[in-house]
């Protein structure tokens, strides 16, 4: 273990002075906030209050985003939709020609 490790573990109160193995207390967890009882509802202007905070926070995509995201999601779907399309005339046409009457 070297200095730095050791100045390290005395200031977290895990070495004694003398770098022997000191006493480790636990931090006292801060006490929960008491649940609202089930009779106390939020107002109506409270929560549409809390819910435009909470909207303020959010990261919202810019318009140029929004539009490359949607062009990219169009190409996939129209890719997997020819994908299939493809596959699923491959396959009827196989069967129908192994099941030939």
């Amino acid at each position: 273990m070297n200095r730095e490790t050791k100045r390290r573990l005395q200031r977290q109160g895990q070495l004694g002075p003398d770098g022997a193995p000191g006493t480790t207390t636990k931090r006292p967890t801060p006490p929960r906030p008491a649940p609202k009882p089930a009779g106390q509802r939020t107002s109506p202007a409270t929560f549409l209050k809390e819910v435009r905070g909470e909207l303020r926070k959010v990261a919202w995509p810019t318009r140029a985003e929004t539009t490359n995201y949607s062009i990219v999601v169009l190409c996939s779907l129209v890719f997997i939709i020819a994908l299939i399309f493809v596959l699923d005339l491959a396959f009827s046409k196989s069967v129908l020609f192994l099941f030939k009457t």
